[in-house]
């Protein structure tokens, strides 16, 4: 089984955003953590971060304190008076009074570079386990997705055609298609898809999802060679590339 906190992945895939004034960091953390089977978006000062805080879901940041402009410790103390987010503070100062201030501002967690990434994962995914129990923060589920003129109606579990029409799903394509709508307009690999549909590890190699979205670009009535709502990126996984609604 996954250690990512069963809360969240039975709904989402947690978005994890670094920041970090050093771009090789921001790039290995992300590579990493994207392979641990989170989403990773990485940032290099204050501005990005409310940027993306705006206009996405971000479940856990992780921090460096000496950022340009505006330092990580005052970004800290914003979230906090928020409660908007959880932070985790990476930084090289690794002295008792550095991590005591790092905690006083209202970060979750404190680690000293360099670190072991396994170690900062095992921090993470603490993290937002300690979060969403504390704050009893679960994310309301949405009652339908609406895309190019398609409904999927998650309380009846079957997708509305443009015309009005209802067809029901069957259980594993209803929870693909729940999986790539809720996560917006990012590539979800197929371990990330399989975890999130059948909440168990599975082989390198296993093949299902491929045949799940392959059925479920016939009900959408995609050209099946060039797909316009589910799309496959080469390498990655699939997306649903069209602007996605939910109610």
């Amino acid at each position: 089984m996954s250690s990512v906190p069963t809360k969240v992945a039975m709904t989402l895939v947690p978005h994890i955003v670094i920041v970090d004034n050093d771009p090789q960091i921001r790039g290995l953390l992300s590579s990493y953590l994207q392979s641990s089977g989170f989403q990773a978006t990485a940032l290099a000062d204050s501005k990005a971060l409310d940027r993306m805080l705006n206009s996405k879901r971000v479940d856990l940041i992780v921090l460096d304190p000496l950022l340009p402009g505006e330092d990580g410790l005052s970004i800290c103390r914003r979230l906090r008076a928020e409660a908007r987010v959880p932070v985790v503070i990476v930084t090289s100062r690794r002295s008792e009074p550095d991590r005591i201030q790092g905690l006083e501002v209202g970060a979750q967690d404190y680690i000293a570079k360099p670190f072991n990434p396994r170690e900062l994962l095992a921090r993470i995914r603490n993290v937002l386990g300690r979060w969403d129990l504390n704050t009893n923060k679960s994310t309301p589920r949405p009652e339908r997705y609406r895309f190019a003129n398609w409904t999927l109606d998650t309380i009846a579990r079957c997708l509305i055609d443009p015309h009005g029409n209802r067809h029901p799903l069957a259980g594993s394509e209803f929870r693909l298609l729940e999986a790539l709508a809720s996560n917006g307009n990012q590539v979800l690999s197929r371990d990330q898809l399989m975890e999130l549909t059948r909440g168990r590890d599975i082989g390198a190699f296993d093949r299902s999802i491929d045949v799940r979205i392959s059925r479920l670009r016939r009900l959408l009535g995609e050209d099946a060679r060039e797909p316009s709502i589910i799309k496959t990126v080469y390498g990655e996984g699939y997306v649903i590339s069209v602007r996605v609604e939910c109610e």
